[in-house]
């Protein structure tokens, strides 16, 4: 079995989920007492946060890298990031070590692929729904088509995010919200939704909705354990910068 690396932290909430899935995971690949081999640097999430919001992506690879040379040392075989948001330094992380980068949005459009699904609603911070990043990813290596929300309700996606989900806040009238984005979305053409933040899926889940969901702390942690217990998946290094086309809702 491989050992996996983690940089997590961001924020701390959304890594329980995804080491308590890692190693649910794992035991139920490989039965009796197995848990997953993980190492994890968690982070402090307040100076990236800031950095962020700054636009001062150079700094938050900085402290990324620094973790994922950490990782490498402790002796993990791949690593995670774990948050949608920060693979938009990918790249920057990557040149860092030696040991390959599973990426979300490659694990996201694999999982979509298999689904046969080819349009896709894009939730997540304002990052990930605006930049190109991660939307270039799965529009140009596997051909989805991706719609967004329109500026209004990427905002409140965006803040809540921020505001109350990342402080372990979980507010009814923040999730009925995102419902009602996740509804317009699919009567714009999605077969399904991403929810493309780590904190999400602990707001709303598939028992809210008859819309398909595609959570992608779940994705991400299942294709780490296909990974370390022997299944043959990618691990590719994104383009540091994707052409887009992107459908936005107005």
């Amino acid at each position: 079995m491989k050992t996996i690396g983690l940089i997590g932290g961001m924020s701390w909430e959304s890594t329980v989920g995804y080491y308590q899935m890692i190693n649910e995971g794992v035991k139920k690949s490989l039965g009796g007492l197995h848990s997953a081999k993980i190492i994890l640097h968690s982070v402090d999430f307040d100076p990236i946060e800031k950095l962020q919001h700054k636009g001062d992506w150079d700094g938050t690879a900085k402290i990324l890298s620094k973790a994922a040379r950490g990782i490498q040392a402790a002796g993990a075989d791949f690593f995670l990031i774990c948050t949608n948001t920060m693979h938009k330094i990918a790249p920057q992380i990557e040149k860092a070590v030696q040991i390959p980068l599973l990426h979300i949005a490659d694990a996201t459009a694999e999982h979509l692929a298999d689904k046969g699904i080819k349009t896709v609603g894009l939730s997540g911070t304002a990052f990930t729904m605006e930049d190109d990043f991660y939307k270039g990813i799965l529009i140009e290596k596997y051909g989805l088509k991706v719609l967004v929300p329109g500026d209004a309700d990427r905002k409140i996606i965006h803040d809540v995010i921020y505001q109350e989900l990342c402080l372990g806040k979980f507010l009814e009238s923040s999730k009925a919200e995102y419902l009602r984005i996740i509804e317009q979305l699919a009567g714009q053409g999605a077969e399904a939704v991403i929810l493309g933040c780590t904190e999400i899926g602990m707001l709303v889940n598939q028992n809210d909705t008859d819309v398909e969901l595609c959570d992608t702390t779940a994705v991400h942690a299942a294709k780490a354990v296909e990974y370390a217990t022997g299944g043959l998946i990618k691990l590719s290094k994104p383009k540091e910068s994707w052409p887009v086309e992107t459908d936005i809702i107005r």
